[in-house]
């Protein structure tokens, strides 16, 4: 296999982290509206909880696709 398919193919793998973030976050959002369904009263501290999750999940996201194109450009 050549150099390059080996790039492509850890690459790939890389960037599957964004797939894990975006079903994270749709649970999150899911289980969120939820709480705010049950307790609306509660839905400021849900939101804002709510927020630092996906923001922690889309960084990770973030994490992932910096690898994978430090790993096609840079090596």
């Amino acid at each position: 296999m050549s150099d390059l398919g080996v790039k492509a193919i850890a690459a790939a793998i890389a960037v599957l982290v964004g797939i894990g973030a975006g079903i994270g976050i749709g649970i999150a959002t899911g289980k969120a509206v939820e709480g705010i369904a049950r307790q609306p009263e509660a839905s400021g501290k849900i939101t804002t909880t709510l927020l630092i999750g996906a923001g922690f999940a889309e960084a990770t996201a973030i994490y992932g696709l910096l690898i994978s194109i430090l790993l096609i450009f840079v090596f």
